[in-house]
Parts: structure tokens; C-alpha cells; sequence
């Protein structure tokens, strides 16, 4: 048990501050429950705070990392949902690139026996995050057609194929030939090459002007108000992200043009209500067993090698998700 340790990135900069730290294995307290992680997923939102774009919420070493999947080793007074051995899962802000962590049980869900670690710790963030976008900020119906960017990324391709068995018609922004292949392949009705082609004017041939119900924005600075302008009116556009930069640009009164409306909700936020986490965590799992949501794992390395993980995801030389392995 002396070889419990944490990535941690010594200040806000890029993946070579990550380095290896020793932790100490405390016991839980009232409410709290330890577990050794089996799988680690790799998201933006850990980019976003190791780089200082999201604020440091600590005064030292952050342990970044936002989904994991593992095994309880002990728990806390007054813990009565989860016990010792049992399969778990969960996405908070920060510090999952560990070999073991301290949680509070409400954050933590039941993991199905065919649901395995791996992809449990790939969908945790990404996949509640598909579902709350489809189904609270923006409940999609049958029969619209919708804009999603970075279709290939590891949300866009689990909401493409939700989308898609909802019967909506949902057309995505990918870059390159091999990624807008991928995302056709995952519910998609048509992707745009954003390097090849101005997504704006593909859009409206696809929709003959009329323009989409809902924009889903996960890249911001770069995308931003083209989002807005293949909205029909009355539509919605739903910021969720900022991979290329912050899209400070928009201001309320753009909104203007054709009566829009604008929504940036947080993954954590929905995850706080215990009910809204197990409804919408037994839902994906669900779409997953059914065979409707397929969950691609793009790569998969150890802990350790998590600044190779950052390098990759920074450098859109991935697709789908990448898992680390403690």
C-alpha cells in the first residue's frame, strides 16, 4: 500500500508540470468512502484547469482529472449504500489521476456487472454530459435537426449516436476527412470538415436556410458566432465548452438577431442532485447496454504517462476517449 501516488501539475502551465507525488492512504470519514481506481478517463475540462484557463482551486500541487471508475476499500460512519469490494463510479472537477482517493458517497454511482471499468470511467463526464444536454438544456425532439461541433470528440460521438436513436436529425463539425468518417459512423446525418469547408454556409444548404434547432458549442473563441448564425429563429445555442479559447466575443445583444436563446450549463451542477445523478448515470448505462450508445476507447496508458494523454487531446490527435490505467 506504499505505492499510492497522484499526477499532480506543480503550477498552471503545460503537461511537462506534471509529476509524480506519494499520497497517503486516510481513512473515510462520516460519509465518505475510499477507493483504489481500476480506470481514469481523460477529459478537456482537466486541460482547462492544469493550463490556469479554469482557476486553481487549491494553493499548491493540483491533482487534475474529472471521471474514474474503482473499487471501494472502506467507508465511512454513517454509509449505508455502498459496501467494501463493491464497483463504483463518478466524475467530480478535479482529482481522479490518482491510484486512490477519498470521496463523499453521495457523488459515487453502482456500477452494473456489464458495464466494465473501463468504459465506465470513458463516459462518466462525457456521457452525462451528452445526457444532460440533450435531454435538460436543450430537450431535443424527434425530428429536429441540430448542430453539434467537435462530433468526433469524445462527447460528440456518444451524443451523435443518442441523438441519432431519438430520431433527430443532427449534422457535425469535425476536422478531417478520417474524424468527419468516424463521426458518420456514429449516428451523424452529415459533418462538416471545419478545416475544408465554412461550416456557416454547409448548414444552411443542409437545412435550405431554415438553420437548426440547437447549436451545441464545446470549442468556443473559433465557433461561437457562427453557432449563433445557423440557428433558426427562436433557437438555442448551448455553450458547454471553450477548447479553442474563451468566446468572450458574444455579447447579450447578439443574441438579438433572431430572438435567441443562450444557455452555459455546468456537468456539476446536475451531478450535486443525487437524484438527478442516478436517474441520468442508469439511463446512459441503459443506452450503453442496449447496443444504441457503442463506446469508443481511443487509447489507453498508464497513470503516469498522463502529460502524453494531455499532449494527445491538445494536440486533436485523438478520437473518442482516452483511459488511463493506474
Amino acid at each position: 500500500m506504499t505505492d499510492a501516488y497522484a499526477m499532480a501539475a506543480r503550477a498552471p502551465g503545460g503537461s511537462d508540470m506534471f509529476h509524480k507525488v506519494a499520497i497517503a492512504l486516510t481513512e473515510p470519514g462520516p460519509g465518505q468512502v475510499r477507493i483504489r481506481h481500476t480506470a481514469v478517463g481523460v477529459n478537456f475540462l482537466d486541460v482547462y484547469y492544469r493550463g490556469g484557463s479554469y482557476p486553481w482551486p487549491v494553493e499548491a500541487d493540483l491533482v487534475t482529472g474529472s471521471e474514474g471508475a474503482g473499487v471501494v476499500e472502506a467507508v465511512g460512519a454513517g454509509v449505508t449504500e455502498f459496501a467494501v469490494g463493491q464497483r463504483v463510479a463518478y466524475t467530480t472537477p478535479n482529482g481522479a489521476y490518482a491510484t486512490h482517493r477519498l470521496l463523499d458517497a453521495a457523488l459515487l454511482v453502482p456500477l452494473p456487472d456489464d458495464i466494465a471499468d473501463e468504459i465506465a470511467a470513458a463516459v462518466m463526464l462525457k456521457g452525462l454530459t451528452a445526457q444532460y444536454l440533450l435531454h435538460h438544456s436543450f430537450p431535443v425532439q424527434a425530428g429536429q435537426t441540430v448542430l453539434f461541433h467537435a462530433a468526433a470528440g469524445g462527447v460528440g460521438l456518444i451524443a451523435g449516436q443518442w441523438l441519432a436513436a431519438k430520431g433527430v436529425r443532427v449534422i457535425g463539425t469535425a476536422g478531417g476527412p478520417e474524424k468527419c468518417a468516424l463521426a458518420l459512423r456514429n449516428g451523424y446525418d452529415a459533418v462538416i470538415d471545419y478545416r475544408a469547408q465554412d461550416f456557416i454556409a454547409e448548414v444552411g444548404r443542409l437545412t435550405d436556410g431554415k438553420g437548426v434547432a440547437v447549436a451545441y458549442d464545446s470549442v468556443g473563441r473559433d465557433t461561437i458566432m457562427g453557432s449563433l448564425d445557423v440557428l433558426e429563429r427562436f433557437g438555442t445555442l448551448v455553450s458547454f465548452g471553450q477548447s479553442s479559447g474563451a468566446p468572450d466575443q458574444l455579447k447579450i445583444k447578439d443574441l438579438t438577431k433572431g430572438s435567441w436563446r443562450l444557455t452555459r450549463p455546468t456537468l456539476f451542477h446536475h451531478v450535486a442532485r443525487r437524484d438527478w445523478l442516478l436517474q441520468a448515470s442508469a439511463d446512459l448505462f441503459g443506452m450503453i447496454r442496449s447496443g444504441k450508445i457503442v463506446i469508443r476507447i481511443d487509447r489507453t496508458l498508464p497513470l503516469a504517462e498522463v502529460a502524453e494523454a494531455h499532449d494527445g487531446l491538445e494536440g486533436r490527435r485523438t478520437t473518442g476517449s482516452t483511459v488511463l490505467i493506474p
